[in-house]
């Protein structure tokens, strides 16, 4: 039994939920994962998991145990790198993880720019609006737009952005200007998912918040796709700022309800604090984070 194998399985199907999610995950057969777990709990002599045909957790035993895994695994991690030399000079690749309009408006210019400074080291950009696990993705660093939940992960603010309301000049001038956020109710708006709810917008009234039902005449999965019907006339969108500001420099759109908007969102760099870090993650946490703070205006 390779058991450092067997040990990493075992933290894939833990974090994956159950063993077939693990096995597609790992492109590994299902009987391959299920023989791998059922080996390490022969050889420890006691059940890891508990199994149900509706879900899996762990057992006392396999808590310790993986827990046990995951440092064991992180330690020959560092081994590894310190053995390639990865911590005398900046080299290696990173995993970077961004949110796909930002990363591509922002990051991407940035870190082209980096490259040319470090030749020795490789960048796996990931560009996706969901959240991205750093540890059970063997992700690098990430740029996390929203207040972030306390957790062991450290971070650096590189800026701040607004959730803005627009509508294209056409559509205010056909259905009017909302003048408070109570107006939407007569509007048609155009949500998707990724920003909080599509049913209600959240706003400031004061020192209170209000939040607005809102009639989702068009509902979108990307951020892209509602600024182009919002463009077309469909009707009023709610995104962050930087999405739209091609659009508002053009007066494609317009922005209203300003004096309503909600707190600015914060933009920040995170990564795992693992010690010591990695010169090549120091290198490109030293680099981006001054350039994007000048990007933002922070």
């Amino acid at each position: 039994m390779n058991r450092l194998e067997s040990m990493s399985v075992l933290i894939a199907v833990v974090d994956a939920g159950s063993l077939s999610a693990a096995a597609r995950h790992l492109g590994m057969p299902l009987a391959t994962v299920s023989r791998k777990v059922a080996e390490l709990e022969s050889h420890l002599k006691t059940r890891l998991l508990h199994r149900t045909t509706r879900q899996l957790s762990l057992t006392e035993a396999g808590a310790s145990y993986v827990a046990a895994c995951r440092r064991i695994l992180e330690e020959i991690g560092e081994a590894e790198r310190a053995a390639t030399g990865e911590y005398a000079s900046p080299k290696g690749q990173l995993v970077v993880t961004a949110p796909v309009v930002f990363g591509r408006l922002h990051l991407v210019p940035v870190v082209a720019e980096f490259l040319a400074h470090y030749p020795e080291i490789e960048i796996n950009l990931m560009l996706t609006d969901r959240v991205v696990h750093l540890m059970e993705e063997h992700c690098d660093a990430a740029l996390r737009i929203g207040d972030l939940p306390d957790s062991s992960l450290m971070a650096t603010q590189v800026g701040a952005v607004r959730r803005v309301v627009c509508a294209s000049p056409d559509y205010l001038a056909s259905h009017g200007v909302p003048a408070t956020p109570l107006d939407l109710t007569g509007h048609a708006c155009i949500t998707f998912e990724v920003l909080a709810s599509v049913d209600a917008w959240v706003f400031e009234a004061g020192k209170s918040e209000l939040s607005v039902p809102v009639h989702s005449r068009f509902a979108v999965n990307t951020a892209e796709a509602a600024i182009d019907a919002a463009m077309l006339g469909v009707g009023v969108i709610r995104v962050l700022s930087y999405q739209v500001a091609h659009a508002l420099s053009k007066n494609a759109l317009k922005v209203v309800l300003e004096p309503f908007e909600s707190s600015p969102l914060p933009v920040s760099l995170v990564h795992k604090g693992q010690a010591p870090l990695p010169l090549k993650l120091r290198a490109f946490l030293d680099f981006v984070a001054p350039r994007l703070r000048v990007r933002m205006g922070a």
